[in-house]
């Protein structure tokens, strides 16, 4: 043997032995490789809001796929994606961070504060979308197409066929200051019962009224918050009057309403009003902002591609057996559709100390459970906003309170609107 095949059969040697050194390992790794899990609503929205606060700035939001059922997690680097498959979700390397997106918003704020505008974090293409609707023209539309434009490919602007104002209706009937409402949901302060609905329906009339035994009244306003924020509570006037934590669905059954949840970018929601009844669908948004135009400005709302109409505002915004939102206002209407925001109930159960049902359900979700879902009752909430995907289906169905039959002139119902 030469010198060149010898050292060719050395090399070959080193190489096998390599191999067989490398090859298990590699294997191992592609074994050990974390891949997404299967997750409900529920259960991802918890991880979600467990994962953004376990990464801090390193997170970007998330949303919930639910095509998929899957958790989605906006990462900033490949070491905080290693972190996010390891706990079961898929990660995503996205360019803008979450205080960049939400520096973004706060730009639009002082820069393109127009009436009939709204805009959001949407993880999903991880901009700011700005929603214009038909009344944004002329300087209007070029102070805000200005103010957008400076800031590069953050920022997508899109127009809405409908006009954004608060869902109440004055004239149609009467029930309190001229305008009619719905009531959302059923609650208890210090033991009495109470409801709530929204803030510039209270705004609207100190005392409020069913359409029963002529116009029976019904609570008065104890509290009541809009702008900035849209809610209000009406303590009922009889204090030992029956107030049961449920939605009536309009087909002889109820959905109990055992507690109060965060709303979650893709959560499958329901919203049940005065005037349209029930509609489903998926919330798209949180933490956003509507201008609604003589300086009604209202924060940290809830966005959705549920549909609604004048007189639906206050109606109330659930998932299961959770109450997440109430009607705030919003575009279009349930012929053609539209944007429908919502204030988050669980911001108007802290700010006026009330409780859902009899106060003996969580505020805000349940613990963790255990296995790979990481579910319980608890709808996580955390500060991803944006767009989701699935559009659930969903009955037509009543509210809470005291509702309408099909004359017109109601019956009671358990817990919850005002015709």
């Amino acid at each position: 043997m030469n010198k060149r095949t010898g050292a060719i059969a050395g090399a070959g040697a080193i190489a096998v032995v390599a191999a067989a050194i490398i090859l298990p390992n590699a294997n191992a790794s592609t074994e050990e490789e974390p891949s997404p899990k299967a997750l409900a609503p529920r259960a991802a929205a918890l991880l979600g809001s467990t994962l953004a606060q376990d990464l801090g700035q390193d997170a970007a939001g998330w949303y919930y796929d639910g095509g998929r059922d899957r958790l989605v997690m906006n990462v900033l680097d490949e070491k905080s994606a290693e972190a996010a498959r390891t706990k079961g979700a898929e990660a995503r390397i996205v360019e803008n961070s979450t205080a960049e997106l939400r520096g973004a918003t706060r730009t639009l704020g002082s820069t393109a504060s127009v009436p009939g505008t709204a805009w959001s974090i949407d993880p999903k293409t991880n901009k700011v979308v700005v929603t214009a609707d038909r009344t944004v023209t002329g300087d209007k539309w070029d102070t805000l197409t200005s103010a957008t434009g400076q800031m590069g490919g953050m920022v997508t602007v899109k127009r809405s066929a409908g006009e954004f104002k608060p869902f109440a209706e004055g004239g149609d009937a009467i029930f309190g200051g001229g305008s009619r409402c719905s009531l959302g949901f059923n609650v208890t302060v210090q033991g009495a019962p109470a409801f709530l609905t929204a803030g510039h329906c209270g705004n609207a009339s100190e005392t409020w009224a069913s359409d029963q035994a002529g116009n029976e009244p019904l609570g008065t306003v104890a509290e009541s918050q809009f702008p900035v924020s849209d809610f209000a509570l009406v303590t009922y006037d009889d204090p030992n009057t029956e107030a049961p934590s449920s939605v009536d669905l309009q087909d002889g059954t109820q959905q109990e309403i055992t507690q109060a949840a965060e709303a979650s970018v893709g959560m499958e929601v329901t919203r049940s009003g005065s005037t349209t009844g029930v509609f489903s669908g998926t919330v798209t948004g949180l933490d956003a902002t509507v201008n609604y135009g003589n300086g009604d400005i209202v924060n940290g709302l809830i966005q959705t591609d549920v549909c609604a109409e004048p007189g639906d505002s206050g109606g109330s915004l659930f998932s299961g057996d959770a109450a997440v939102g109430l009607t705030s206002g919003g575009s279009g209407d349930c012929t053609r559709g539209g944007e429908t925001f919502f204030q988050p109930v669980t911001t108007a159960l802290e700010a006026t100390g009330a409780e859902i049902g009899s106060g003996g359900a969580d505020q805000g979700g349940g613990d963790a459970g255990a296995g790979d879902e990481a579910g319980g009752d608890q709808i996580g909430g955390g500060d991803q906003i944006g767009g989701g995907d699935q559009v659930g289906d969903g009955n037509r169905a009543g509210g809470n309170g005291v509702g309408r039959n099909g004359s017109g002139r109601g019956q009671a119902a358990d817990g919850g609107l005002l015709p």
